[in-house]
């Protein structure tokens, strides 16, 4: 209770920091797994993945897609398309990030790039994959601390709990990540240490995508229905465009699709409990 409302003093900005600063934290434990003397199975892997992907659904629908609608409804019929609008528009930077940005993913058929042609090096292109991932989650904290520091996004439902369930699903789903971008690096030949450093360096973004989100939305408030979908557009891409094909990679789709379903009511629960 004391750490609490300590935590609801602080500006936006220290909260979506400080929060960013957690799931950042949940990457960095997931990949200190690679110091294990066994590796986990693909199956558990792709069942972790699936629990996470269904954790970033709920995420993005309680926590950011919800307020949007509602803060459409409160403006008036001329402003209904707003949330439409967010949301293509983060699939769509999501999307050119992918054909822009050099990284590697791994598929049934084997590794195979994406973004602009360089000479970088596997294993930075692994990193750069995941990092890819980190950034929408980011900003996703950032938009809804933000948001639940102006009267507008509070009556809409984007409450500081809110903010909070949104970073301890985030936080949940970062350690499976975690795990996914740590193990690869250690069967590329990089030491245990340095397979965990640029595992848990992956996510370091997030806690300057979270200032970078807070700061959008209270500097320019007229943006907040957009920047809420906004950021659940990105991370619904990532979920279906990677983290569920991901699973059926190694035949274990239907566990994932189980678990998926499990994050998904968890996330759920946590937002009732907390909202």
């Amino acid at each position: 209770m004391v750490l609490w409302t300590w935590f609801s003093e602080l500006s936006p900005l220290a909260q979506g920091i400080l929060a960013g600063g957690l799931t950042w934290l949940g990457t960095s434990t997931g990949a200190a797994l690679v110091f294990a003397r066994r590796n986990p199975s693909h199956a558990l892997l792709d069942a972790m993945l699936g629990f996470a992907a269904g954790v970033m659904v709920a995420a993005s629908i309680w926590s950011l897609l919800v307020p949007s609608v509602r803060l459409n409804s409160m403006a008036g019929p001329s402003c209904r398309l707003q949330t439409a609008v967010g949301l293509f528009v983060g699939v769509a930077f999501l999307r050119a990030a992918d054909l822009l940005l050099p990284h590697l993913h791994r598929k049934a058929t084997g590794p195979y790039r994406e973004g602009l042609e360089t000479g970088w090096q596997r294993s930075t292109l692994l990193v750069l994959a995941v990092t890819l991932h980190h950034v929408p989650e980011g900003l996703a904290i950032g938009v809804a601390f933000g948001a639940a520091g102006l009267p507008g996004g509070v009556s809409a439902g984007a409450t500081l709990s809110a903010a909070t369930a949104l970073t301890l699903g985030l936080l949940l789903q970062n350690i499976p990540e975690g795990v996914a971008v740590s193990l690869p690096l250690r069967r590329e030949g990089l030491t245990a240490g340095r397979s965990f450093w640029y595992g848990q360096a992956s996510a370091a973004v997030e806690p300057f995508a979270a200032a970078a989100g807070v700061g959008a939305v209270l500097v320019i408030q007229p943006l907040l229905p957009y920047a809420l979908a906004f950021a659940a557009g990105a991370m619904l891409y990532v979920v279906f465009d990677e983290m569920l094909p991901e699973t059926r990679r190694s035949g274990h789709g239907s566990r994932a699709a189980a678990l998926a379903v499990l994050g998904f009511a968890l996330m759920t629960a946590l937002d009732a409990f907390l909202g």
